[in-house]
C-alpha cells in the first residue's frame, strides 16, 4: 500500500505561474517523477503546450497534451480532466483547476496567484477539503529572496 498524497500549497506572490511552473516541473522530474499538469480550461492547456517547449533558451520541459499520440509515455502530461494517463506520481493543480481524486499520487501541488482573491478563496477551500481527508498539507509561500519558504 502506498503512502497518502502529500498536498503542497504554493502561494505566489513575485513570480508569475508561467515561471514557477517549469521550474517545478524541472524539480519533479530530476527527482525521477513523472507530472501531471491539470488546468481548468483548454486554453491554459494549451498556453502551457506551448510555453514549455521554448521558456528558456539552453531548455525546454519533454510533454504532450491530452490525446496526442504517446501522450501516456510522457513525462509531462497537460490537460483538463482527472485522468493520469501517464502514470504522474505528482498531480499540479494550475488555473483552479479542481483536485478530484488525488489518491492515485505521491504529491499534489496547488499552484495559486497571491494577488487573485478568488484563487486564494478557492485555494483555501481545497485545503479544508484536502484535510477533511486526512491528507498531509503544506504551505509555501515566496520568501523575500527568490526561494520558497514553508510556512505550515
Amino acid at each position: 500500500m502506498s503512502a497518502a498524497c502529500e498536498v503542497w500549497f504554493y502561494h505566489l506572490e513575485r513570480t508569475s505561474l508561467d515561471h514557477a511552473l517549469p521550474e517545478l516541473l524541472e524539480k519533479t522530474l530530476k527527482k525521477g517523477w513523472k507530472a501531471r499538469v491539470r488546468a481548468a480550461s483548454q486554453d491554459c492547456v494549451d498556453f502551457f503546450d506551448d510555453w514549455l517547449w521554448r521558456y528558456r533558451n539552453e531548455a525546454f520541459l519533454p510533454h504532450a497534451k491530452d490525446g496526442e499520440p504517446f501522450a501516456e509515455r510522457q513525462p509531462v502530461l497537460l490537460g483538463t480532466d482527472e485522468s493520469n494517463l501517464n502514470g504522474a506520481e505528482a498531480l499540479f493543480l494550475i488555473d483552479g483547476a479542481e483536485p478530484g481524486d488525488a489518491s492515485g499520487y505521491q504529491r499534489c501541488i496547488v499552484l495559486f496567484d497571491g494577488q487573485d482573491q478568488a484563487a486564494v478563496a478557492q485555494a483555501r477551500t481545497h485545503w479544508s477539503k484536502f484535510r477533511a481527508q486526512g491528507l498531509g498539507v503544506s504551505y509555501w509561500q515566496q520568501g523575500a529572496e527568490r526561494g520558497w519558504e514553508k510556512k505550515a
